[in-house]
C-alpha cells in the first residue's frame, strides 16, 4: 500500500480555538492510518493572504510572472498541493465565508500552473492536481436549520461546487465531504467531545480509504 499524502489546514486566529482541537485530531487519525500529513496553521505560519499583482493572471504571458515568486513559504505550499492525494480544512463560517487568510490561500495556491491550465478566459479549466479528497469542517454559531433557511449554506457553494470542481480529474473527480458544526459556542462540552471524535473518525476513514 502506498503513502498517502494530505495537506491539512486549520485557519483560526486563535491558537487555543476549538478548531484548532479539530485539526489536532484530524492530524492524529490521518497519521494513525498511515498517511503522511503536511500540516499548517495559517495564522501560525503567517501566511501572507495578499495576492500580488503578478500573480493575478490566468492566462496569456504573464502566467509566467504568475508562477514565480521569491515567498519560500507559499512554494512549499503550492508544492505541497501538487502532490497531494487529500485535502482537508478546519475554518469557522464567518459572513458565509471561510476566513481571509484562507481565501488567500486559494487565490495564492491554487493558481493557473499549479491547480489547473486554461487556454482563454472564457474556456474550462483543465486540473493539473490529482487530489481524490476534500474534506471540510467548518464551525459556525449559526443553528442548522436557520444556515439552511435563511443563508442556503454558502460554504457548500465554495467548496462543494467552485473550489472541489477544480481539484480533481475529469477521469477521477474530488470526492466533496464537509461536517458543519453548528451552533459551536452554545453547545456543551459533552458536544464538543463527541464532535471532536466523530471529525477524528471521519479522517481516519479519509486516509484509509486512500490506502485502499
Amino acid at each position: 500500500m502506498t503513502e498517502p499524502t494530505v495537506v491539512l489546514l486549520v485557519a483560526h486566529p486563535r491558537p487555543n480555538s476549538f478548531n484548532h482541537s479539530l485539526a489536532r485530531r484530524l492530524r492524529a487519525a490521518l497519521e494513525c492510518e498511515g498517511a503522511r500529513v503536511h500540516f499548517h496553521d495559517l495564522h501560525a505560519e503567517g501566511f501572507d493572504p495578499l495576492l500580488a499583482p503578478q500573480e493575478s493572471y490566468v492566462v496569456g504571458h504573464g502566467l509566467r510572472l504568475a508562477a514565480a515568486s521569491s515567498d519560500p513559504l507559499l512554494a512549499q505550499h503550492r508544492a505541497q498541493i501538487a502532490a497531494a492525494d487529500a485535502l482537508v480544512v478546519v475554518h469557522p463560517n464567518w459572513w458565509g465565508m471561510p476566513p481571509a487568510i484562507l481565501t488567500g490561500w486559494l487565490d495564492r495556491v491554487l493558481v493557473p500552473g499549479v491547480a489547473y491550465t486554461l487556454s482563454t478566459a472564457g474556456g474550462h479549466p483543465e486540473s493539473l492536481l490529482r487530489i481524490r479528497r476534500l474534506l471540510v469542517v467548518n464551525t459556525t454559531d449559526t443553528p442548522a436549520a436557520r444556515e439552511q433557511e435563511v443563508f442556503g449554506d454558502p460554504l457548500a457553494l465554495i467548496w462543494e461546487r467552485c473550489v472541489g470542481s477544480y481539484l480533481g480529474s475529469a477521469d477521477v473527480p474530488t470526492r466533496v465531504e464537509r461536517h458543519v458544526l453548528a451552533s459551536a459556542n452554545e453547545v456543551g462540552a459533552e458536544q464538543r467531545r463527541q464532535w471532536v471524535r466523530d471529525v477524528g473518525d471521519a479522517g481516519a476513514r479519509l486516509a484509509s480509504d486512500l490506502r485502499s
